[in-house]
């Protein structure tokens, strides 16, 4: 099975982590993604970080796709940073509201994706592809669905080309999330994000927080496995798997990896659904 597939880091704290990834993404890159994404933390606390990693992928030749959060920025710093990217010969970027760190009150001049969205189109015109967030079991801070869907909107209008989901388990959260927003004239292609399963009791709690549903039938199954790593790794390699040919085969332009910054299991998946 041929598709276009891409993947996403997170910037490390530790001159460590920084050389363990550029070992993982060394063997990540055989496997031709689309592009690398760097991740940008809580209220931009990342910023320099992430534009070092940008940086590195992009000298060893590798699209690099930087995240870019308006949340506790100024308009000025935005357009600093855009202006950076630009610099360095970056054409897309993932643009999203972004979380406030730990004791942040300053939400920043642009407060919600759309408005970010406009900012950079409005300054910088089409020099970048713009990718958003999608949230196909909706967002955790949504009072409901139909608010979900209209902030969605809004961020396409504004002048988004593609998106990204939050990553789920259950394939019908997506196709049904795609139908509601085609019906409200959303055209762009709307990439499914992919979390391979490794620590279980980890995922769990942070899919609880971030609203995406791990499926009862999984959930009992892998607890059913106890300690068992290898029988964890199996059911969480045969689920995900699954999800990922399904996704393909009904439809979907692609898949984002949410790699964690390791290459086993991302690379294990991707040699199944190639088939």
């Amino acid at each position: 099975m041929t598709f276009e597939f891409s993947i996403e880091f997170f910037p490390p704290q530790t001159t460590e982590g920084l050389e363990k990834l550029k070992a993982e993404r060394a063997l990540l890159a055989r496997l031709e993604p689309a592009f690398f994404s760097v991740t940008y933390g809580a209220g931009g606390s990342t910023r320099e970080r992430t534009f070092r990693v940008v940086r590195e992928i992009a000298a060893e030749g590798h699209p690099a796709v930087p995240h870019l959060s308006s949340i506790g920025a100024s308009r000025a710093e935005i357009r600093a940073m855009l202006d950076d990217f630009m610099a360095a010969g970056i054409r897309r970027l993932v643009a999203l509201r972004g979380d406030l760190s730990s004791g942040m009150a300053d939400m920043g001049e642009l407060r919600h994706a759309n408005e970010l969205v406009a900012f950079i189109r409005a300054e910088t015109g089409d020099w970048f592809h713009i990718d958003v967030a999608a949230y196909p079991e909706w967002h955790p801070q949504a009072r409901n669905p139909r608010e979900d869907l209209q902030n969605f909107v809004r961020k396409v209008r504004a002048g988004a080309n593609s998106a990204i989901t939050q990553y789920f388990y259950n394939a019908d959260a997506y196709f049904r999330f795609v139908d509601d927003v085609r019906k409200l004239g959303v055209e762009i292609p709307i990439v499914p994000g992919i979390m391979p399963i490794n620590n279980f009791s980890r995922l769990a709690r942070f899919s609880d927080a971030c609203g995406a549903e791990i499926p009862r039938w999984l959930r009992k199954k892998i607890e059913s496995y106890g300690d068992d790593a290898a029988a964890i790794h199996a059911c969480g390699l045969d689920a995900v798997s699954e999800l990922c040919r399904r996704l393909l085969q009904n439809g979907a332009p692609g898949l984002h990896f949410y790699s964690m910054n390791q290459s086993a299991l991302t690379t294990q998946i991707l040699e199944r659904v190639r088939g």
